[in-house]
């Protein structure tokens, strides 16, 4: 008589054995002479080796299944006990260019040139910097690879922050607790991590720690070892603060900064965080920077025109900027093609 026991680890217990352990009672009923017992999140085995070894392996892919799909029903138990276990579903699951399978049965993948050079930067660095306008998929990606290195157990954890910049309101007139308060900012985020994780599994996840979602200010103090690491919205980070979010990085830490230069929300006077450090981690070895663009906006197709009308305002804006100065300090500055040279007026 041969035993092993199998500890579940990272998973909802419900969904996975099923209603008052249905799935594993179809799996012992297959195997007649052989025990199959769960006790909490450690199932036992017991029988002779040859059997013990097909138990295992039919739990080790249900184990592989449920990390992809969030669940284990009474048809999944069926297929991995029938020869041909593999759907096409989980053929396209484990082809090159997915970075992760929804929870409503969507394949997520890279779906522009640059968005492709992010999952592939991420792959190749600890540190990557990803930068561009609104709708680039910036965020969605960066969560999809987050979830990604979770389920294939890569990381132990996911942290996911913002900075919290009141635009027009006051914190402390917003109703609520200060979960009730910070978590409007932290929306998108929710909705990515709801797209590819099942709403009770992200509960679960959440609970117990293994994926957090906090503002900026909640990481001061801390160690992020063993973790996927996202920052988003970067942008609106003081210098301080980046630099205290980028030295909490342990020694089995991937990390993410995500922003978009044209939307700073920072009172006027106050550097960006973002913009300062670009500067000063640019030739340093090791870490990755992704530019996207326009051609990377895949919501409506009117957000393109959005971002470049407001581009071209900004940049006309920027212009006019740099000519005041000019202007006022009798320099020549360059304007519709010719040179011209403004000497400020003196009493």
């Amino acid at each position: 008589m041969v035993e092993k026991v199998i500890t579940l680890e990272n998973i909802s217990l419900i969904d996975f054995l099923g209603t008052e352990n249905q799935n594993i009672k179809q799996l012992a009923a297959a195997f007649p002479s052989s025990k199959i017992i769960s006790r909490g999140n450690e199932i036992k085995i017991q029988g002779q080796t040859p059997e013990i070894t097909k138990i295992h392996e039919i739990l080790s892919s249900l184990i592989d299944h449920y990390h992809k799909f969030g669940k284990i029903t009474h048809n999944s138990v069926n297929r991995y006990l029938s020869s041909d276990s593999f759907t096409d579903e989980e053929v396209i699951v484990t082809s090159p260019d997915v970075i992760v399978y929804g929870s409503k049965g969507g394949v997520i993948k890279a779906r522009t040139p640059n968005q492709q050079k992010l999952v592939d930067t991420v792959e190749k660095n600890d540190l990557t910097f990803a930068l561009g306008p609104a709708g680039t998929g910036k965020t969605y990606v960066s969560v999809a690879l987050a979830v990604r290195a979770l389920k294939n157990k890569e990381v132990k954890k996911i942290i996911i922050s913002r900075p919290v910049v009141e635009a027009g309101e006051s914190l402390g007139f917003l109703p609520g607790d200060m979960k009730e308060k910070v978590d409007p900012y932290l929306r998108p985020i929710y909705d990515a991590l709801e797209d590819m994780i099942p709403v009770e599994k992200l509960k679960y996840y959440q609970e117990n720690k293994i994926i957090e979602i906090a503002p900026l200010a909640y990481m001061r103090g801390r160690t992020l070892n063993n973790a996927f690491v996202l920052l988003d919205e970067a942008q609106n980070t003081t210098p301080a603060q980046m630099k205290m979010f980028l030295t909490r990085m342990g020694p089995n830490a991937k990390v993410m900064v995500n922003g978009d230069w044209s939307q700073i929300d920072l009172p006027r006077n106050q550097r960006s965080g973002l913009m300062e450090v670009l500067n000063i981690l640019r030739n340093v070895k090791g870490i990755g920077f992704v530019e996207m663009t326009t051609e990377d906006v895949v919501r409506h197709r009117l957000v393109k025109e959005i971002v470049n009308a407001y581009s071209k305002l900004e940049e006309e804006r920027r212009a006019a900027r740099e000519e005041a100065k000019a202007a006022e300090n009798g320099e020549a500055v360059k304007v519709n093609g010719y040179n011209r040279r403004y000497q400020a007026e003196r009493d």
